[in-house]
């Protein structure tokens, strides 16, 4: 079970980083876009904010899982 969440873990640490690296690629891309006159949000500023928000998610799985492995050490 130990093995299990560990694994759980590293997998949501992994989809963490690469939300990050996604989401900060998308933010660069987005300067050196021509800047649109109030139309909206471009797409790259929409991916960005879609990355950042996947990695908030896969952040708050990391730490609930470790949370998780915690509290079955604490009872063994």
């Amino acid at each position: 079970m130990n093995t299990f969440l560990v694994i759980l873990l590293v997998a949501a640490m992994i989809a963490t980083l690469v939300a990050l690296v996604r989401g900060i690629v998308a933010f660069l891309q987005e300067g050196t876009q021509a800047v649109k006159d109030g139309s909206g949000p471009s797409t790259a500023q929409l991916k960005s904010n879609r990355m950042m928000q996947q990695r908030i998610f896969f952040q708050a799985i990391a730490i609930l899982i470790v949370v998780v492995i915690l509290f079955a050490a604490g009872r063994t």
